[in-house]
């Protein structure tokens, strides 16, 4: 059996999988800037509290290179999962409820459990991203890494090769594409359909497979956002972050159509 085929075999048989324009995430993202306008102190809030965290991940991780893998690591663990409140925020505001940020973390109640099932797969891609770059960093420049302010402002291939760079890079890339890949619309489809944790995983996939230039688009933008908000030494992500899980959930709402 193929993968396409075992795919298919888990997706709930009441949603269906709708192929969108290649520019759509950019109206994903104007929809999501409405919801954040809509609804500005709940939004950020949101985005405070991951900024919080991750900015704490940093400062614990501050003096070493391993920085980089921690960073990542935390980022995958919590922004799935932490999105939750920001799609049921849009989830509610879609329906002309009146939104705050308590409602928007009541409403995830009766889907805490698959919720908590998605955070713990993730976790468990997390912990082996954070495996598999301890070793790379450690093959790569040793047991005793440079400090943050040699990486940032000293030549990094005074400390690593060119090879051992991108080797870090692709391995990260290829965790990171999966993460992405099970996870793109998974969050909503919970919300919206209380399916099982692994239900909504194989509709995420397919999504993607289905939609893979669309998704390419979407990627890109994440990650220039991202990188935006993380050369603003996180303060862009108070906004950033919120604003692509609003998008996440218009998404969801124009790649998966249910049936019922």
């Amino acid at each position: 059996m193929n993968v396409q085929s075992h795919i298919n075999r888990h997706i709930p048989p009441q949603l269906t999988v709708h192929h969108v324009a290649i520019a759509k995430p950019f109206k994903w993202l104007a929809l999501a800037w409405r919801d954040l306008s809509d609804n500005p102190k709940a939004s950020l809030t949101h985005g405070v509290i991951v900024t919080a965290l991750m900015l704490v991940t940093l400062l614990i991780t501050s003096v070493h290179v391993y920085v980089i893998a921690a960073a990542i690591t935390g980022f995958m663990l919590i922004g799935p999962i932490l999105s939750a409140g920001l799609c049921e925020l849009s989830r509610q505001n879609e329906q002309g409820n009146v939104v705050s940020f308590d409602r928007s973390l009541e409403g995830l109640k009766p889907i805490q459990d698959s919720l908590l099932r998605f955070s713990s797969i993730l976790l468990g891609f997390s912990v082996v991203w954070f495996v598999v770059s301890g070793l790379l960093l450690s093959i790569t420049i040793g047991d005793v890494a440079p400090s943050l302010q040699q990486l940032l402002w000293g030549n990094i291939l005074d400390i690593v090769t060119p090879m051992q760079l991108v080797l870090y890079t692709l391995v990260g890339g290829i965790l990171a594409s999966i993460i992405f890949i099970v996870s793109v619309v998974t969050v909503p489809t919970i919300i919206d359909n209380n399916v099982a944790t692994l239900e909504a995983m194989a509709l995420s996939a397919k999504v993607t497979f289905e939609n893979m230039s669309t998704m390419l688009v979407w990627a890109g933008l994440i990650v220039t956002l991202i990188a935006i908000g993380f050369s603003t030494y996180l303060i862009g992500i108070i906004v950033i972050y919120p604003l692509l899980a609003h998008a996440t959930f218009h998404a969801y709402r124009d790649l998966v159509k249910s049936n019922i």
